[in-house]
């Protein structure tokens, strides 16, 4: 009988860890470094509460459900949070006008090189001032990680992004264009609605695989995995901007094209690294999307999310606003060379069954 592969050493065994620790002492580096970055421009840094009663209202992501006791003994459901968000913008309706967060945020079904169950999501807003100064940001934290890390290159499976480049500007409509050939927006009607059989048709002259339930939600993030996301990042970074609206489910509708909204992602090394958004502010659209995200969510997975009605209605008196969420622990793996983001974790998740 062939026997059996050696279970890998645990992340603390003496040889393990002095393995990781570069990459560990490289990160608390960085970390130093961006906290000045946003104390320098006068953000306060804030710290927010894990449990909360809703984990956030995405379809394709999953939480961690726990209970809370009370003193009669009564159980009320809740959640860990996916990302600070909900609560981060409170704190901007509260009055905060530029904040800073890095959270320990949780997420269910995801590990692999570039997942862990849990991590640290650096999220940040800046009150009374447009997206576009989050790409400015985002240029600047690239530079500042790599030089802090005394390299000249992100690197990830053998490909590299320069981070002192400015990164390339790209919407997702040119984007499509550019990589599968297909005319995305001729697949969203003027009020954001889709055409799911338009973008089926396309996809099928570009040799992509449709399935009969597939909705355009499906169709548009397969085009967007298979032959969009493999070409970005690479050489420079590159903002992929103006998201559809079905696509942006917290984010505003661009004053330029309706069918957009004003929803950015920043990629380096092929690698996504952050998700930013011009906020949305109208908290009945917020309802009715979140309705739809999680109409979507019931039909894929049999399951549903609460929405957070404290933080709707804090919503009706959050000032304009943008805000971003980046993967801290990815930025670093990029920037110190590493292949797997358990290694640039202090002590990782127990492995569980698969």
């Amino acid at each position: 009988m062939k026997p059996s592969s050696p279970a890998p050493s645990p992340w603390w065994t003496p040889d393990v860890h002095a393995d990781r620790r570069p990459f560990l002492i490289a990160r608390n580096r960085i970390q130093t470094a961006l906290r000045a970055y946003f104390a320098e421009r006068d953000f306060i840094e804030v710290d927010t509460a894990t449990l909360q009663v809703s984990p956030g209202n995405e379809a394709h992501l999953h939480a961690f459900r726990t209970e809370a006791i009370g003193h009669s003994g009564a159980i009320s459901p809740l959640y860990l949070h996916t990302s600070p968000e909900f609560a981060c913008k409170k704190l901007l309706s509260a009055g905060e006008r530029r904040i800073s967060c890095f959270a320990h945020v949780y997420r269910n079904r995801e590990r692999g090189p570039l997942h862990h169950p849990e991590f640290t999501m650096l999220e940040w807003y800046r009150a009374g001032q447009g997206y576009e100064t989050l790409m400015e940001d985002c240029a600047a934290l690239l530079a500042l990680a790599a030089r802090t890390a005394g390299t000249e290159h992100l690197v990830y499976r053998g490909r590299d992004c320069d981070p002192f480049a400015d990164p390339e500007r790209l919407t997702v409509a040119d984007a499509f264009i550019r990589h599968a050939g297909i005319d995305l927006l001729a697949t969203i009607h003027p009020d954001g609605s889709t055409d799911r059989d338009g973008l089926a048709k396309a996809m099928a002259a570009s040799g992509l695989r449709v399935a009969p339930d597939d909705a355009w939600a499906d169709l548009f993030s397969r085009v967007l995995v298979e032959r969009v996301e493999p070409h970005l990042g690479f050489g420079r970074a590159t903002i992929l901007c103006e998201y559809p609206v079905a696509e942006a489910a917290l984010a505003r509708p661009s004053p330029r094209d309706r069918r957009v909204a004003e929803r950015f992602e920043l990629y380096a090394c092929g690698v996504e690294l952050a998700n930013a958004f011009g906020e949305l502010t109208d908290a009945a659209e917020q309802r009715r999307r979140f309705g739809l995200e999680m109409a979507e969510k019931q039909r894929v997975y049999g399951e549903t999310y609460p929405l957070d009605e404290d933080f709707l209605a804090a919503l009706k008196i959050m000032p304009e606003a943008s805000g971003i969420a980046l993967g801290f622990d990815r930025l670093v793996m990029l920037a110190t060379g590493a292949t797997r983001i358990d290694q640039v974790i202090w002590a990782p998740v127990a492995e569980t069954a698969p």
